[in-house]
């Protein structure tokens, strides 16, 4: 293989890469159902299949999962609806009902390990815990700026930016 069709190879996987990832962050249905579960499962399959690593593709999984979450239960409160603790409960069942059928189609717990953790739920772990992370920093961001953002979009952008940070550590230590 010469330089020229690497580097194609390269750019056919940032390409893929990038499709992928703005795949993942479109809210085209705003319930979790079969064909969101396919599109994650998907997803994984695809990131695989273009040589990213599970935790890596993992870390957006996780970053996606708790972005709904977050957008349900805030979606809810401006409906007026009551939640108290059962916040908890909603976050909680959207991970059961996106991680136990990826687990029956031998999607995550199947596959490769790092200390001891299979690496795209480790991933999911991280990224979800990443994108919190950066919920938290937009949310002192704003209370330092007297309830607004310091720049446009920061709320999506600060978020994101950490899972680009975890991903690339992720990267540059697996790799």
């Amino acid at each position: 293989m010469g330089i020229a069709q690497g580097d194609d190879m390269n750019k056919d996987k940032i390409i893929s890469s990038t499709i992928l990832f703005l795949l993942l962050m479109l809210p085209s249905a705003y319930a979790i159902c079969p064909v969101c579960i396919v599109l994650v499962g998907g997803g994984l399959e695809l990131a695989k299949l273009l040589g990213v690593d599970d935790a890596i593709a993992g870390i957006w999984i996780g970053g996606l999962i708790l972005s709904f979450a977050l957008w349900l239960v805030s979606w809810l409160e401006k409906k007026n609806v009551k939640l108290g603790f059962g916040k908890i409960a909603i976050v909680a069942l959207i991970y059961i009902a996106t991680l136990v059928p990826l687990y029956l189609m031998k999607i995550i717990g199947y596959s490769y390990k790092i200390w001891g953790i299979d690496k795209a739920l480790l991933g999911i772990t991280v990224g979800s815990v990443a994108f919190y992370v950066g919920v938290l920093v937009n949310n002192m961001l704003k209370i330092r700026n007297l309830g607004k953002g310091y720049f446009q979009f920061q709320k999506v952008i600060i978020p994101i930016l950490h899972l680009i940070i975890v991903s690339v550590v992720f990267y540059l230590t697996m790799g």
